[in-house]
């Protein structure tokens, strides 16, 4: 059975891209359970997506949901999810759904936001083993957002919410997202950051290359974690929990840049900060979305091993085989690689075993 433009429904209204991931999955052999040096290792990865097909009732164009999220072939259910993730040896995945919301008005985006927040919670109280989520909120309307938050937080018991890495244009600069920091830093909740790309440089990234994604997504995070850091936002909520897709885009990649700036043009830099930019990066958390042993290596290096825990994109294939870098990665004890798979998203989230 299906929906507009070929979607596969769901079981109990929930509905995952495959995008190609599902008949990966299918060709390989499920790997799980994960052990280090003998031991087990609940492995949990942090960037996995998901949609409800009820939620498409309220939008005006399928477009939106379809470009945002990248469905472009079906959409599968639980069980096809669930293989998938034994396939990619995930224990549990952190759903999110990346916000197509931002540019609806309050009353539309009041409607998503709970719908999208009360199926997160029944799904995750129905399969507690295997999933848990980030709620949805419309930062849109800080103030709104402030109470989705705590909705988010006190009703539904989800780990922090997915936001974008900007709202419509308008960077984490402006100080009127302030109150939406400070709700986070006091409820302990995860701000998970997605980017939606940077639609300014479409004209420049257009052509061969899939550069909208490959360059556009990491430097709409890097633009936001800057942000974040220069406008002296981290020293004022040093309690913010900011985790961010796809290794925190290139901000690790080329951190000391980042300490060199106010010293050539200090006037650029009118906020002062308590510390050297690249410290902040051991505030921040990241998935481990690198691709490759020497892509972790230097993210583990910048940032440090407790700051990194696992991430897919699931069911977008960017990452068949999570696990497998972390192993290969030389550099990293066993320690690190059992923090890596799970250790730390479970202490970061509260997650128990």
């Amino acid at each position: 059975m299906t929906t507009r433009r070929g979607f596969i429904k769901g079981a109990a209204g929930l509905v995952f891209c495959s995008c190609g991931m599902l008949r990966a999955a299918r060709a390989q052999t499920a790997r799980l359970p994960v052990t280090v040096a003998g031991k087990r290792v609940k492995t949990i990865d942090v960037h996995a997506h998901c949609m409800f097909r009820e939620v498409l009732a309220l939008m005006e164009d399928d477009n939106i949901v379809s470009s945002s999220n990248g469905a472009q072939n079906l959409f599968m259910v639980i069980e096809e999810r669930l293989k998938s993730m034994d396939a990619q040896a995930i224990d549990m995945e952190v759903l999110s759904v990346t916000p197509f919301w931002y540019r609806k008005d309050r009353e539309v985006a009041t409607k998503i936001v709970d719908l999208q927040n009360e199926k997160l919670a029944e799904l995750c109280a129905a399969h507690p083993d295997r999933f848990a989520a980030f709620g949805s909120i419309a930062l849109q309307f800080p103030d709104l957002a402030v109470q989705q938050l705590e909705t988010v937080m006190k009703k539904y018991n989800l780990r922090g919410a997915a936001i974008g890495a900007s709202v419509v244009g308008e960077s984490f600069s402006d100080p009127k997202f302030n109150p939406v920091w400070a709700k986070a830093e006091e409820l302990g909740a995860v701000l998970f950051i997605h980017p939606q790309g940077v639609p300014e440089l479409s004209k420049k990234l257009a052509g061969s290359g899939y550069l909208t994604n490959v360059i556009g997504n990491p430097l709409e995070t890097t633009i936001a974690l800057q942000h974040l850091v220069f406008e002296g936002t981290l020293d004022r909520y040093p309690g913010l929990k900011i985790l961010s897709a796809h290794g925190g885009g290139y901000f690790p990649s080329y951190a000391p840049r980042s300490d060199h700036g106010c010293f050539i043009r200090p006037k650029s830099c009118p906020v002062a900060l308590k510390k050297k930019p690249t410290e902040y990066l051991t505030q921040l958390y990241f998935d481990a979305l690198v691709f490759t042993p020497e892509a972790l290596r230097h993210l583990v290096a910048q940032v440090g091993v407790s700051q990194v825990m696992l991430g897919t994109d699931n069911p977008f294939p960017w990452e068949g085989h999570p696990v497998d870098h972390v192993f290969a990665t030389t550099t990293l004890n066993d320690e690190d690689k059992t923090a890596i798979l799970g250790g730390n998203a479970a202490r970061l989230l509260g997650i128990t075993s």
